[in-house]
């Protein structure tokens, strides 16, 4: 697994994914860490930085709705790798990777300010050779999760230093609505415990990311 802290070579690095002249042909970039990592961020800076040859589907489109969350009883732990449509990722990146589609392949966003997914938000022309997906548990080896690596050309880990990280996420979390010390509770119990659970995967990342936060 290579190593770096030089945020300025990633672009050159995604783009060396892109097969020139190859229509038909995808490469999927995968951005994984911890909660609060900073793979949103980086993962926005790529596009941009590759000027209309990648679009950027993330993983958190495939968050199960609150009211299905409330009736699973899984609301108190939103984020854990069964608060996810799991299924629903892993065909969606299946449909990426071959593009023999005459239109636009749709994909989810997700709404901070709702809390909620938003479908068919996103738009990949077929003729677009690069997707970057973010998110959580894309080296996760268990149950559905596990069948994502192997639709990701490359992946990367983001390793910020874990205290900086956990600060910035409370800071989100307030950010988005909740008192500081809801946020704390919030960061300790529930983000900490899927960080743990994220980092079991990150040996099997391609490079390794040491980022300030952005």
């Amino acid at each position: 697994m290579d190593d770096t802290s030089d945020l300025g070579a990633l672009p050159d690095r995604a783009r060396r994914l892109i097969t020139p002249g190859a229509p038909g042909h995808r490469r999927v970039l995968g951005i994984a860490g911890p909660p609060g990592a900073g793979k949103s961020t980086l993962a926005v800076r790529l596009v941009d930085a590759l000027e209309g040859l990648a679009v950027l589907v993330p993983m958190d489109g495939f968050h199960l709705a609150q009211a299905e969350l409330s009736r699973l009883g899984r609301g108190h732990r939103k984020g854990a790798p069964d608060t996810f449509d799991a299924h629903g990722y892993t065909a969606l990146l299946r449909r990426l990777r071959a593009p023999d589609e005459p239109g636009p392949v749709y994909a989810p966003a997700f709404d901070r300010s709702l809390e909620e997914p938003i479908a068919g938000s996103i738009a990949v022309p077929p003729d677009t050779p690069l997707v970057i997906t973010e998110g959580n548990y894309l080296l996760y080896e268990e149950g559905p999760w596990a069948a994502v690596r192997g639709l990701l050309d490359e992946v990367w880990f983001l390793a910020p230093d874990p205290a900086v990280r956990t600060r910035w996420l409370v800071d989100r979390h307030v950010r988005y609505g909740k008192d500081r010390a809801e946020a704390e509770r919030w960061v300790a119990e529930s983000d900490e415990a899927n960080a743990r659970l994220v980092e079991r995967g990150r040996d099997r990342a391609d490079l390794l990311v040491h980022p300030g936060l952005y």
